[in-house]
């Protein structure tokens, strides 16, 4: 039997370690619990508003922003059937409707008081599932 990660696109290698390194690391060092639900990407939204409060610069949160960006891509990959994709260092998620999405940009966008991955969740999972063959939450 293959296993899910056995068959993901060699894009989605980074990011899914990016997003498991956010797990871990809400998990062990904020006791806070990240479960890929899209529930869930709510509270990425608030740690990341409290960051952004606390005047952290972007340098010192840069790769933080990028795990909590791929751990919001990773909760529409599995509610959606999108899949990353991968280009000039940059990572995008490809929906099944064949819309790319950019949730590490948008978590930079967060820290900047500007984006939402909560927003973006909701719109990525909301056209997914109006789009033909899109892959619904079970």
């Amino acid at each position: 039997m293959t296993t899910f990660q056995e068959t993901r696109p060699s894009a989605a290698t980074k990011p899914v370690r990016w997003a498991a390194d956010a797990v871990a690391a809400m998990r062990e060092g904020a006791r806070v619990r990240l479960d890929y639900s899209a529930q869930s990407v709510w509270r990425v939204d608030r740690i990341i508003e409290g960051i952004r409060q606390e005047g952290a610069p972007y340098a010192a949160v840069e790769s933080e922003l990028r795990a909590f960006g791929a751990y919001a891509g990773e909760v529409i990959v599995r509610q959606t059937g999108a899949e990353w994709w991968t280009g000039n260092g940059e990572h995008w998620i490809r929906t099944p409707d064949g819309r790319m999405w950019d949730p590490i940009d948008e978590a930079r966008r967060c820290y900047q008081g500007d984006g939402s991955l909560r927003l973006l969740c909701r719109d990525v999972v909301t056209a997914a599932g109006a789009a033909p063959g899109a892959a619904k939450t079970p």
